[in-house]
């Protein structure tokens, strides 16, 4: 536990220990993938979330599948190998936008299809991976089940980890996360996170600091200690070598080298944000004042750190592992 909360030349020596991890397992290589906000409605109402329902004030919207489309097959940068189509929890947009979206990127391209669209059915899951999508991100946020209840997460934590094992059991790569630094969130608290995570049946974890939203209940909260944050994700891959680990837009708002810190503390994937520039500002899971990643922000970082894209993608990375491992499996012993 001391771990998560070193400072000075214990943390420098923790992030260097991640990033040789990293490096043994991975190489110098980091996953770029892209990311779409298709959609910012939401039926949830989530304490530390921007877009929770009760944010009357906020301007909602559904993006055009034809319009993102173009911009996709069209315009998308180089070294975009994978797509994460993300919204708040909003059925309408996996029905009009997100499926139709899917099957046209199976259709047209190579890309590996990631999606984050919250809790839904076994019905939609299975319509989603039979379209083409391969890894589902839901994040547990919080791993006790009281303060998750506190915070209206969605459901129940129980009904979240359910769903994160129905996923990965029907086929699905799963990739969670939690939040660092929560109002009154201790070390004690952040290790149950390492509890839940590493009891669950994933391929890769995030960790997000807390950024307090302007209009959410938790607005008055101090924003997370930017060490704690790093810290995770330096525990983290050292928990699980073998895990792709984001390195979130988020860590560029708690300190302004953050973003290379958290690819220095062990991440290994960045995303470079191509949602149109008219719906981004309205995609408010932290603040209005968001830091996007575009593509030379992201390649930058990675060039900095005396790294490079991955010419292979996640989606093609996971399938690849798995080959490997059913190969292994079926040599004689």
């Amino acid at each position: 536990m001391a771990e998560l909360t070193a400072g000075g030349p214990e943390q420098a020596a923790l992030h260097r220990r991640a990033g040789d991890a990293t490096r043994s397992q991975f190489g110098r290589e980091v996953f770029v993938r892209a990311v779409v906000e298709v959609s910012n409605f939401c039926r949830e109402n989530c304490a530390y979330c921007g877009m929770r329902r009760d944010h009357r004030d906020l301007k909602r919207f559904r993006a055009r599948h034809e319009a993102l489309a173009e911009m996709l097959l069209q315009h998308r940068p180089a070294s975009v190998t994978d797509i994460n189509l993300q919204a708040g929890e909003d059925p309408v947009a996996v029905r009009e936008i997100v499926l139709p979206l899917i099957r046209t990127l199976r259709r047209e391209t190579a890309l590996g299809i990631s999606v984050c669209l919250g809790t839904l059915t076994p019905d939609i899951y299975a319509e989603l991976r039979a379209a083409g999508a391969a890894v589902y991100i839901i994040k547990f946020e919080c791993g006790d089940a009281r303060r998750y209840e506190q915070l209206e997460a969605p459901g129940t934590l129980a009904e979240r980890l359910r769903h994160i094992r129905q996923l990965a059991a029907s086929g699905w790569r799963v990739s969670s996360g939690f939040i660092a630094g929560l109002p009154q969130q201790t070390p004690e608290d952040l290790l149950n996170n390492f509890e839940v995570t590493a009891a669950l049946p994933l391929a890769g974890c995030s960790v997000s600091p807390f950024i307090p939203g302007d209009d959410t209940p938790l607005a008055a909260a101090p924003a997370a200690n930017p060490d704690w944050t790093l810290n995770c994700i330096a525990a983290l891959r050292l928990l699980r070598p073998d895990w792709v680990i984001p390195a979130v837009s988020a860590l560029n708002l708690m300190a302004p080298d953050g973003y290379r810190a958290g690819l220095r503390a062990g991440a290994n994937l960045v995303t470079i944000n191509l949602t149109p520039e008219e719906m981004r500002g309205d995609y408010v899971i932290y603040k209005r004042e968001r830091f996007i990643m575009t593509e030379q922000r992201v390649l930058t970082a990675i060039a900095a750190e005396g790294l490079v894209p991955s010419p292979t993608g996640l989606v093609e990375f996971y399938r690849r592992e798995a080959a490997g491992r059913n190969l292994a499996a079926a040599q004689p012993a």
